[in-house]
């Protein structure tokens, strides 16, 4: 048991998560490292899409069609960039949920434990690394 008040002053490090026992996971201490990771990448993804509405904002028209088109270009790839951003963020948003819910780190699909490992390389994983093949199988497969 995990009486721990948690703070970003002892949350546990990437090492301690990996070197903890199977009977810690997803404990208190846990889900308060991922949610701080997690709420973190969430503001850099926010401070970035500020950064390109300013960005945008200050489009200046130019009159040369060469300088036009590569600016529109630019401004089109970033906006592509911004795009898998808020997906992402959706993602980040769902997993601070299973957090809160007690679902998070356990696979949707078979309800096993996703992993430490996996968490830490992909915190938004839904799926443990054996589901989340077979899921792209069928996705492939079907088209999808």
């Amino acid at each position: 048991m995990d009486d721990v008040t948690t703070t970003v002053d002892n949350l546990p490090t990437e090492q301690d998560l990996l070197a903890a026992p199977e009977s810690d996971y997803m404990n208190e201490r846990q889900r308060a490292f991922f949610r701080a990771r997690l709420c973190a990448e969430r503001d850099e993804l926010l401070s970035a899409a500020r950064e390109t509405t300013e960005h945008l904002k200050e489009f200046a028209a130019t009159p040369d069609p060469s300088d036009r088109a590569t600016l529109e270009e630019d401004h089109t790839l970033e906006l592509r960039v911004r795009d898998r951003e808020r997906k992402l963020l959706h993602k980040i948003d769902e997993a601070i949920e299973r957090i809160d819910n007690g679902s998070f780190g356990w696979c949707e699909e078979t309800g096993e434990a996703i992993g430490i490992a996996r968490l830490l390389a992909r915190p938004t994983a839904i799926y443990t690394i054996e589901a989340q093949e077979r899921h792209e199988r069928r996705e492939r497969r079907l088209g999808g």
